[in-house]
């Protein structure tokens, strides 16, 4: 008789433990419909900005860009999913501590959107070392000139990438495909690649960057990186290389880069993210022929969607099953 008791309180206490609360903010009836039939043993709530104070107290997951008020009120909170790599805006921006120091773990789409981000990354320097623009504008004059002055080979070169984590680490296997020596730049141990001639810490930054034909922005945003590259930084660069920044706008001083391209430091930039977003109208940086000014669009692909939709998806049936989680971010590093 006791030994049917015990077994009817663990059956009842796991099946509790499996019916999770979750709120899904700001997505379609049909998207969290399709997450919901993955986890039958999750009770998934879609809520706006508006209705999210009403579910938030007894839920036990997220999914969305939390605020700090919704972390305070939400007591019974343990996840929070993210559909960005980037933690950023609920960490450390607008009065994150609440979610950086509390026992709730954090969840991202780190690596998710690396491809198509490396893709853009390259598509950039490739647009800038085969003079594509200027080509572009004899198209639509209806000129034929043969101009050969400007068209750099990658075979050879170097290029820096600082952050070698998801994004950073598959820039770094296409510029080697081209034939490029690559050096990463990381906080972290990074495991070996084939890829990577050598990893160093952020503190030798400055000793790397003068080798660099190409210095790719690929790191994260977190108070240690904000504006990791600055006017000493540009200013150590090798004399006509190339800065694409892909990762986060506030990783690089945005009037340092202006000075560096008007002066000729630099041969081009391409960047995806600026601080601020979206670029002003009548911002210094249009002016350069130069340049190329995409709005924060290189992790958008035919196949991000699915990839970022299968993390989450995957993540809450982990969650409701009280499975590890996948791509857990160091609330204290910041990614």
């Amino acid at each position: 008789m006791n030994r049917f008791i015990l077994v009817f309180v663990l059956f009842s206490l796991q099946l509790y433990a499996g019916n999770k609360k979750i709120l899904v903010m700001n997505r379609s009836e049909t998207v969290v419909a399709d997450w919901a039939k993955n986890a039958p043993n999750a009770e998934l709530i879609r809520v706006t900005p508006e209705t999210v104070m009403k579910h938030i107290a007894d839920a036990d997951g997220f999914i969305g860009n939390i605020k700090p008020e919704h972390v305070r009120a939400g007591k019974n909170l343990k996840w929070v999913q993210i559909l960005s790599a980037g933690a950023e805006k609920v960490l450390h921006l607008s009065g994150g501590t609440d979610l950086r120091d509390s026992s709730i773990v954090l969840t991202n789409n780190q690596i998710v959107q690396g491809p198509e981000i490396a893709d853009h990354a390259m598509a950039m320097l490739l647009a800038f070392t085969r003079d594509i623009p200027s080509f572009i504008g004899d198209r639509q004059r209806g000129v034929w000139t043969r101009r050969t002055e400007k068209l750099i080979e990658l075979y050879g070169k170097t290029a820096i990438v600082i952050g070698v984590g998801g994004i950073g680490m598959q820039i770094a296997q296409r510029a080697w495909a081209f034939g490029m020596h690559v050096i990463g730049v990381d906080p972290d141990d990074v495991p070996f690649s084939p890829f990577i001639k050598y990893v160093v810490k952020p503190d030798r930054l400055d000793e790397v960057l003068p080798d660099g034909d190409v210095v790719f922005m690929a790191a994260p945003h977190t108070p240690e990186s904000h504006k990791m590259i600055g006017s000493t930084q540009f200013e150590l660069m090798k004399r006509g290389a190339y800065f694409i920044a892909v990762s986060r706008g506030g990783t690089y001083d945005l009037n340092s880069l202006v000075k560096a391209l008007d002066s000729q430091k630099l041969t081009a930039a391409g960047v995806d993210v600026t601080d601020p977003e979206p670029l002003p109208a009548g911002h210094a940086l249009w002016q350069f022929d130069n340049v190329i000014v995409t709005p924060h669009i290189a992790g958008r692909s035919d196949q991000d969607r699915s990839r970022m939709f299968g993390m989450v998806r995957n993540n809450i049936r982990r969650f409701s099953e009280g499975k590890p989680l996948l791509n857990v971010v160091n609330k204290k590093k910041g990614y």
